[in-house]
């Protein structure tokens, strides 16, 4: 009972803390402040009255249209509203009190990453740094692996990323990798631990894999220069890792 509880609260505050990512996503990188000023219509500019501003349920009624102008909304509200409640919910399905939060605020900080990442090849080292210290957080609050098995975690991960992106570019002359992408396995590591990184990396690999298939199959060719948001499989994998830990762990 206590789980079902916790899901579906976490459910709940997932929506709402997805509300705060979509905009932060939609935001930041324009340089708009977040914490500052009304939501309004990106395209007439009419504030968002309060009744459409309730996450996920809003977009439903007024079916991803501005009240005033009709016209579309970012479907990146919506989506991540969503994906943010699937993310609490799954966490309180396996666990309760401090590791269920654990574990949503990992997934949701994910979130942000991989948006960020998805939609503007951006990994910002003030949000990385956040992941890597609230890691550093639920290791003090008891939440395992321990504290030592995540600080080698961290070291490891970032270390091993960066020792990759820095052979491809003393042999192709170029970068490979982007700077964001061993700071945010080294702030995963902070999370999961040492072990789990293997498995991190080569599911990240394969679902990378995956996705070039899946273009191949849709016709499109891709270069060898092509480049891939590594940090939303980062994500993708990462999540999936600590849902399996969790549920192996007495």
């Amino acid at each position: 009972m206590d789980m079902v509880a916790w899901g579906a609260g976490l459910a709940i505050l997932g929506a709402i803390v997805g509300s705060f990512v979509a905009a932060l996503v939609v935001r930041w990188p324009a340089g708009r402040s977040v914490m500052r000023g009304r939501s309004a219509c990106d395209a007439c500019g009419a504030t968002v009255r309060a009744r459409d501003l309730v996450p996920v349920a809003s977009g439903l009624v007024l079916r991803g249209r501005c009240r005033d102008c009709g016209a579309m909304i970012d479907p990146v509200h919506a989506w991540v509203e969503l994906a943010a409640a699937v993310v609490g919910a799954v966490a309180g399905a396996l666990a309760a009190g401090p590791v269920a939060l654990a574990g949503a605020v990992f997934g949701w900080l994910l979130l942000a990453l991989a948006m960020l990442d998805l939609r503007h090849w951006w990994l910002p080292d003030r949000l990385t740094a956040t992941l890597a210290l609230a890691g550093i957080a639920a290791a003090l609050a008891g939440v395992s692996p321990d504290l030592g098995e995540r600080l080698i975690g961290g070291a490891a991960g970032f270390v091993a990323l960066w020792s990759i992106a820095a052979g491809y570019r003393k042999w192709r002359g170029r970068d490979g990798m982007g700077g964001g992408d061993p700071k945010m396995l080294g702030a995963i590591g902070l999370w999961l631990g040492w072990r789990m990184l293997p498995a991190v990396l080569l599911m990240a690999s394969v679902v990378g894999l995956g996705w070039v298939a899946w273009q191949a199959a849709r016709g499109r060719r891709l270069a060898a220069d092509d480049a891939v948001p590594f940090g939303v499989l980062l994500a993708v994998a990462a999540y999936p890792a600590w849902l399996v830990m969790i549920a192996s762990t007495p």
